[in-house]
This record gives C-alpha cells, sequence and structure tokens, in this order.
C-alpha cells in the first residue's frame, strides 16, 4: 500500500492527514500555534512555529505503518501571508497574515495611484488588504531595513515545502493572491514587481500545483522518519486545495468553504476577470482558473459568538433549540464583519455588528443571526457571479462550519441551491494528498483523480419557502453595510 502525506496548513493549526492509494484516511494529526495581534488590526504569526508543528506532529501521522510506504507529500496553506527570508534563508521578521488589516494606506495607494485599470490588466486583480503586494509596500516604507534584508519572498505553504526541499518554489494558484502575478499568462508581472521594489531573483519559481518541487532533504527525511526519496509538490492555496479535496475541478464547478474565512470558487477552464473586480480571478490547481468571492470572518465568527461572548464550547448545544421553523423568520441580523472585509465590499474598516435586538431577544435569535450573517455575506458574492451570468445550480460545501447541518439548511435555504457534502471533510489536506498521489503518478491529472476519489455523502436541499422568506430578509441585511459604512470611517478615525 502506497500512502501521500497530506498538509492543510491553517491559521490556528496544521492539520495532517495519511491518506492511502484509494483514498482512504489512514490517520489525522493536528497541532496548534500561536496567532498573534501585536496591534488593532494586525494578525501574524512566526514561521518557525508552523514547521515545528509539522515536525512534531509527522512522525505521530505515520506511526504503524511502513515510512517507505509513504511516496509523496502536498501542502495547501492559508493564503496571501508575507514570508521574507534573508541571504542565508533566515526569516526577517514574523508573517503577515492574510487577515492582517494594516496595509490600509498601501491598498488605496495601489487602487487609486497605480490604478485598478493598471493593477486588473497586469494581475486580473485589484488590490486588498490582505494580499501580499501591499504588506510588501508597508514594510518597505515602515521596516526600511527589514525591507533591504529580503532574498527572497514567499508564502505560507511555499516556507515549509522549502524546509522539507530547499527549494524556493510557489504555485500558481496560491501565487495569484499575492498581486505579483500575471494570472492569465502564468508568470511573475514586472510591473508590479518594480512598483513594489523587486526583482525576478527574490519571486520563488512557479510551478503547477500537482509538479514535483524536489525531495526531502536527508536530515529533514530522517527528522520526519521519512525516506529521502519521497516526492514534495508545489501544493495550493488553501482554497484551490479544499476544491480539489472537494472534487471541484474543470468546468462550471463550486465550492463554498466554511472555515475561519469564508469562501465561494467557481471553477473555469478559461481565463475570465469579474468586471467589478469584486472577485478574484486566480488560477486553480487542477492547471485551469477561478473566480472567487472571500469573507473574512466565517466560522471564526460563530466561534468569537460561543467561545468569547457566550463562553461556552458546546456549539452543537447553543444549536439544538434553533428549529426549522424558526428558519427565515428571524429579525436580528448580524453583520460579520470581524476582521474587516474583503468581498464585495474591500473595506478593512468595516466592523461586526448585531442590528433589531428588542427586549425580547433571545440567545438563539443572536445565535441563529451569526449563522445567517456569515450566510448572506457568502450570498453577496454569490450574487456578483450570478449577475454576470455565472450558473451555480449545486454547490460544494466544507470547512468546520459545514459540519453543522442547520448552518448548511440555512445557507442552501439563503442561497436557494442544494449543497452537497463529500464524504471526506479534510478538504485542504485532504487536497494536498491527492495532488501528491498525482505527483508521484499514481493518476494522470488532478481531474483524473478527483473522479476516482471524491464521493457526496449528502446532499442538503433548499426549502422553497423558507428560501423566499430569507429572501426578504437579505434584502434588508443587504442594505445595512451601506447604512452603516460611514460609522465604520469614523470609528477608525476615532481609533487611529
Amino acid at each position: 500500500m502506497t500512502y501521500y502525506v497530506g498538509i492543510d496548513l491553517g491559521t490556528s493549526a496544521v492539520k495532517l492527514l495519511l491518506m492511502d492509494e484509494q483514498g482512504e484516511i489512514a490517520s489525522v494529526v493536528s497541532r496548534e500555534y500561536p496567532l498573534d495581534f501585536p496591534h488593532p488590526g494586525w494578525s501574524e504569526q512566526r514561521p518557525q512555529d508552523w514547521w515545528d508543528a509539522v515536525c512534531d506532529g509527522i512522525p505521530e501521522l505515520i506511526a504503524g505503518i511502513d515510512a517507505s510506504c509513504v511516496a509523496g507529500i502536498g501542502a495547501g496553506g492559508q493564503m496571501h501571508g508575507l514570508v521574507a527570508l534573508d541571504k542565508d534563508d533566515n526569516v526577517i521578521r514574523p508573517a503577515i497574515l492574510w487577515n492582517d488589516g494594516r496595509t490600509q494606506k498601501q491598498t488605496e495607494y495601489l487602487n487609486n495611484v497605480i490604478g485598478r485599470e493598471k493593477l486588473s490588466a497586469c494581475t486580473a486583480n485589484i488590490a486588498f488588504a490582505g494580499f501580499t503586494a501591499p504588506k510588501l509596500l508597508w514594510m518597505r516604507e515602515n521596516e526600511p531595513e527589514n525591507f533591504a534584508k529580503i532574498a527572497k519572498i514567499m508564502l505560507p505553504k511555499d516556507y515549509i515545502n522549502y524546509k522539507l526541499t530547499g527549494v524556493h518554489c510557489c504555485d500558481y494558484s496560491d501565487a495569484s493572491g499575492m498581486l505579483l502575478l500575471d494570472v492569465e499568462h502564468k508568470c511573475w508581472s514586472r510591473e508590479m514587481m518594480d512598483v513594489c521594489g523587486l526583482t525576478e531573483s527574490q519571486m520563488p519559481g512557479l510551478f503547477e500545483s500537482w509538479e514535483t518541487v524536489g525531495t526531502l532533504l536527508p536530515d529533514v527525511a530522517a527528522k520526519l522518519g521519512l525516506c529521502e526519496s519521497v516526492k514534495v509538490c508545489a501544493g495550493a492555496g488553501d482554497n484551490a486545495a479544499a476544491a480539489v479535496g472537494c472534487g471541484v475541478v474543470g468546468e462550471g464547478g463550486c465550492n463554498i468553504s466554511l472555515g475561519t474565512s469564508g469562501t465561494v470558487f467557481m471553477t473555469s477552464t478559461h481565463f475570465g476577470v469579474d468586471k467589478a473586480n469584486a472577485l478574484h480571478s486566480f488560477d486553480h490547481a487542477d492547471g485551469g482558473y477561478h473566480l472567487m468571492g472571500c469573507i473574512l470572518s466565517a466560522a471564526s465568527c460563530n466561534k468569537w459568538w460561543m467561545e468569547e461572548i457566550l463562553k461556552t464550547t458546546d456549539f452543537a448545544g447553543e444549536q439544538k433549540d434553533i428549529t426549522k421553523e424558526m428558519l427565515g423568520k428571524n429579525d436580528v441580523y448580524y453583520l460579520p464583519y470581524l476582521m474587516g472585509e474583503r468581498s464585495p465590499h474591500n473595506d478593512p474598516a468595516a466592523r461586526g455588528a448585531f442590528i433589531g435586538l428588542r427586549m425580547d431577544t433571545t440567545r438563539e435569535q443572536m445565535t441563529q443571526a451569526v449563522l445567517e450573517g456569515v450566510a448572506f455575506a457568502i450570498r453577496d458574492c454569490v450574487e456578483i457571479a450570478r449577475a454576470q451570468g455565472i450558473s451555480i445550480p449545486s454547490s460544494r460545501i466544507c470547512g468546520g462550519g459545514a459540519k453543522s447541518p442547520l448552518w448548511r439548511q440555512i445557507l442552501a435555504d439563503v442561497l436557494g441551491i442544494p449543497l452537497e457534502l463529500p464524504v471526506t471533510e479534510q478538504g485542504p489536506g485532504y487536497g494536498g494528498a491527492m495532488l501528491a498521489a498525482v505527483t508521484c503518478g499514481k493518476y494522470e491529472s488532478v481531474a483524473q483523480c478527483a473522479q476516482k476519489l471524491v464521493h457526496v455523502s449528502s446532499v442538503t436541499h433548499p426549502d422553497p419557502e423558507t428560501a423566499k422568506a430569507y429572501d426578504a430578509r437579505y434584502a434588508v441585511w443587504h442594505a445595512l453595510y451601506q447604512a452603516l459604512k460611514p460609522n465604520f470611517k469614523q470609528m477608525e478615525a476615532i481609533q487611529a
């Protein structure tokens, strides 16, 4: 039996899985690491913590099997994070993460001075606060000594691949979110490198997600208990890896992820750009392309509400009294902008809010409002796609939030489409392992691998009457951001 390791390098933990050649998961191991918020709106991590977690977890992952049967490793990782290395490949500063909002000034400079049209022409996207290019501009302006030391930049999962193989690499799907890649032509944009003060020698080599970047370094292999012959593929950004893990490849697929962030991921074999640039236009891990809407806070909203406010970890218990009869009838509304918002507002100053509270408002109504607010934010992204003629008749769904039957039903009713839950819920990690199987030659393509290994366990269908009721409530919810936007700006100004 041959095995493949999938690495899901998340924001709060790394999840490792061991998949056999039939697609069965043999073991799963998780290791948490800290997330630092040195200033309001900032979000950082130490790359060494990621690597330590991987090194600590893999020996446990492969315990009990013949290590010589492990053939490949593939990683899916949190996107956009800036990892900067010096000439000796030492990390210069903590990584600035995808949900970091410090680059509002640099984002406005890119969009308004460099110009949205030029950015879109060069990269197929405009600037968002979480992207890598604004972080580089921030670093150049605020930490010039550190910026001057940069010999190589990369993304979080690429740092793991570098530590495994010694190769500075990046795949096209992850690179798409840097605002440094010419997405259509799959090469680094010289114009954007000039804007950011970079040379191509400071950029990692580019690979398709399933391509082999190298094999394990001898000392790393010994540390992990694996053979030096283990192949490491380039991997993918977490959303592309999750889409692969859910079998969403080729033309016309859709995957919705309810993880720390929330995404709507729509695949295509042809390059395309959202005219309003509210959706991201990225390369996909199958060699094609995708449009993606991303909300910065999804399952993290529910985690915040449960653990920080209600002081409980009984997620299912808090949802058990929210009955089907209550869906579509809640007059409490929630804006899920705890970390600002990306799609479609591109507004780091946006804040979370409960609206519609009254003396008779219940705990259950507020919990329901959190779930509905995230679903409405996902619908914001879907409506942009629909307005451009993109048909989304159904979608796969994954992520921690997808484990909740109630949340799946709310989302199906809010979107008015069936949601398919894959048998395997380990989206990015499973996708990473699948990419490793392709790099090792077990499957000829990502599409073939997905067809063979991914199966649906259940389908959640929308209720027509509830969906109609949610249409009316979505219209109310949708107007709230615009009404509060001036107040969010005032809050930001006062805080500054």
